[in-house]
């Protein structure tokens, strides 16, 4: 069986996913938090907060599994859960004052962290990859 072009490229990509989400994931320890709990901070930042529905939407984070990992920034003071004004039924979770300081103490952080990997490549450079990784994206659809 003849090998196929793309497998190696598709290494090369799943490789870079690992080592981003390694680099990444130290960094966000390090200021205190698990991945996920940042994702949630982050996700939450300059937001009136949002459902469980639709935070777990944009973290990618299983309800099982988010539910723990609110509870526990809940825990810290970070977030609280509200009734939802459009939907008694619906919660909505929202960061506290603290957790807005803790917002923009830990995402200016992580980006300025996240920066200096990427100016491993120049603007032009960032552009082709962005039109490239939009166009493999579509093939996946």
């Amino acid at each position: 069986m003849p090998k196929e072009r793309y497998l190696k490229t598709l290494r090369e990509l799943a490789e870079c996913y690992h080592a981003f989400s390694r680099h990444s994931a130290a960094h966000v320890r390090g200021l205190g938090y698990t991945p996920a709990q940042f994702d949630i901070i982050a996700t939450l930042g300059n937001t009136d907060g949002m459902p469980f529905k639709g935070l777990g939407e944009k973290t990618l984070i299983t309800k099982g599994t988010l539910t723990g990992v609110v509870d526990r920034l809940e825990a810290r003071g970070v977030v609280r859960r509200v009734a939802s004004p459009a939907d008694a039924r619906s919660t909505v979770v929202r960061l506290t004052r603290k957790g807005e300081r803790e917002f923009e103490r830990v995402f200016r952080a992580h980006i300025a962290h996240l920066k200096r990997a990427f100016a491993v490549l120049e603007s032009a450079e960032m552009d082709r990859l962005d039109a490239l990784l939009g166009r493999l994206r579509k093939g996946f659809r």
